[in-house]
């Protein structure tokens, strides 16, 4: 997978030509499956003079037709930055073609869903001993790959769209005002192939994800629909293959995990838009390098729509150097590292007196998402940015110290507004935050309460009482 920002390279085989790629000698004006060609066989090299040849050069008449159908597609989109559709075909297609251990996707069987059916409904039960909020699942799921796919993408689209939006007003906005009305058609189709581009990127790097993820809170959000706590049989069964835990074990403990995360995002309301806004706060300051985009306009030829691709790959986004970024990197991954650290210390605590793996099982864990695991590097690819709860150990010692001190409905009540949650400077001094006094927003909740109810009749005055008169006194 490609270190560049949004993952701007070529996946190392393309869905509609197999094998093909691997086979052609590059003496014959093929490419390796690891050169710089563009999307479906774009590149230098590629077919000599002309640009569609690597892409239908080899192909039987089915895959003619199918590689027509998506170059059609790319031309004719003219939605938002994004080509989703083209993103969960995409998908799909990479999940059908198996992940690199060669594990292939299957339908989820009765007695998988009814393990994980089970499974989540007892890590509910054990975390009521261990959190004062209740269950936030309302459903429990057991999905394949595919079905993972399918219900996560809305999310992505959240995530990655306000990165895509400021690649298309770049493309429009770096030619001259005059020229722009006359290369109306020109940015018109650059659009169009930008958000295919992104559309087959995300969809190669979800498809490559969904092999690796076990449920629907990998990277610290919600992916999935909410209140719908999910594991993926296949993926958990890969997880622990390697570990010596016995499957029940593995299945129970990403279980707690997934519960966990349900509970929190189901009772903080403010959670869910806190985090996705963060995101979208440190999208804003990614800035494009115009410089190299408007050689690239000034360049641009429809019929090598390679040049796009290779522009986009060798990497024209980078984070603003600002004040206001850094904060919001810093806003972004401190409320990670809360959530991580929250879920790592309830989880422990159900499971250290019930599954003899449990430390075993959290260390690894740990170490899959401090150090970037697949579901964060894959982040990393789509958006320029590191999901990476860089202070989880931190975290989890400062709620674990919480817990001591003031009990579990002390410790989760610091959920019940963003003010009132340790920042980074708390987890450098966890001591001093665990033990000093806490902002009261109780008379604050009431006179706002009482502002909602409207204005009461005032009392009737005492004045004027004395001696039993009713009127003022004379």
């Amino acid at each position: 997978m490609s270190d560049t920002p949004f993952g701007f390279g070529l996946p190392p085989e393309e869905p509609e030509n197999g094998d093909e790629g691997k086979k052609k000698d590059p003496t014959e004006g093929g490419q390796s499956a690891g050169g710089p060609g563009g999307p479906f066989g774009f590149g230098p090299g590629a077919g000599g003079d002309n640009p569609f040849a690597a892409m239908f050069g080899s192909m039987n008449p089915n895959d003619l037709g199918a590689a027509f159908q998506q170059l059609g597609q790319m031309l004719s989109y003219e939605g938002g930055p994004v080509n989703w559709d083209m993103a969960k075909q995409i998908a799909r297609q990479t999940v059908s073609q198996g992940a690199p251990d060669g594990s292939k996707d299957a339908s989820v069987g009765p007695s998988e869903r009814t393990a994980v059916d089970e499974a989540l409904r007892l890590a509910d039960l054990w975390l009521d001993g261990v959190t004062s909020m209740p269950s936030g699942s309302v459903s429990t799921v057991a999905w394949s790959r595919a079905e993972w796919v399918e219900a996560s993408l809305p999310a992505w689209q959240q995530l990655v769209d306000p990165v895509a939006e400021r690649v298309g007003l770049a493309m429009g906005d770096v030619l001259p005002e005059e020229m722009q009305a006359m290369a109306g058609p020109l940015i018109g189709m650059m659009r169009s192939m930008g958000g295919a581009m992104f559309g087959q990127q995300i969809g190669q790097a979800v498809g490559v994800l969904a092999g690796e993820v076990v449920g629907s809170t990998d990277i610290g959000l919600p992916l999935g629909p909410a209140g719908k706590a999910a594991l993926l049989p296949l993926n958990v069964e890969r997880f622990g293959k390697d570990l010596s835990v016995p499957q029940d074990e593995v299945r129970l403990y990403l279980a707690l995990r997934e519960a966990a995360h349900q509970r929190l995002f189901a009772h903080v309301p403010w959670l869910r838009s806190h985090l996705f806004g963060a995101v979208e706060a440190y999208a804003r300051g990614i800035k494009v390098d115009t410089g190299k985009l408007e050689d690239v306009v000034g360049q641009f030829d429809p019929s090598q729509p390679e040049q796009l691709q290779d522009a986009l790959q060798q990497g024209m986004f980078q984070p603003e150097d600002t004040p206001e970024q850094k904060a919001s990197l810093a806003r972004l991954e401190t409320a990670l590292a809360l959530v991580e650290g929250w879920v790592d210390a309830v989880v422990h605590e159900a499971a250290k007196s019930r599954l003899t793996s449990s430390d075993a099982l959290r260390e690894t864990m740990r170490r899959r998402r401090a150090s970037g695991g697949p579901a964060e590097q894959t982040f990393a690819t789509l958006i320029g940015l590191q999901l990476r709860p860089r202070r989880l150990r931190d975290a989890s010692r400062l709620w674990a110290s919480l817990t001591d001190a003031r009990g579990l409905e002390g410790r989760d009540a610091l959920w019940a507004h963003p003010d009132m949650l340790p920042t980074a400077h708390d987890l450098d001094d966890p001591d001093g935050f665990v033990h000093h006094e806490q902002a009261d927003f109780s008379e604050l909740d009431k006179m706002l309460g009482e502002a909602a109810k409207g204005p009461q009749k005032p009392p009737e005055s005492d004045e004027g009482k004395e001696d039993g008169k009713g009127g003022p006194e004379q």
